[in-house]
């Protein structure tokens, strides 16, 4: 999850809009078997294109490991929150 959320913060663009007072957008997607992401979902999000641009980053986020379960691969549902803060 480090990773994940340092990939997150490299690739993540911020609303460069004055009146954006941060907030977080909450997403949902499954790990495929591979490690792959489907199903990606904003549930709620922070307006000002931010569910919009973690779709983005979502998309081009590197395989994740797969998970397990008794020793066989299967699909994983997250919810995740992603913190916004004001860009700089």
């Amino acid at each position: 999850m480090e990773k994940f959320y340092k990939f997150i913060s490299k690739n993540y663009v911020a609303p460069e809009d004055d009146d954006f007072p941060g907030g977080r957008v909450y997403v949902n997607f499954v790990v495929e078997k591979d490690g792959s992401l489907t199903d990606i979902k904003v549930v709620r999000d922070a307006g000002y294109g931010t569910g919009k641009e973690a779709l983005r980053v979502l998309k081009s986020c590197p395989k994740w490991n797969s998970g397990e379960q008794n020793g066989k691969k299967v699909r994983v549902l997250f919810s995740l929150p992603i913190m916004v803060t004001k860009a700089e």
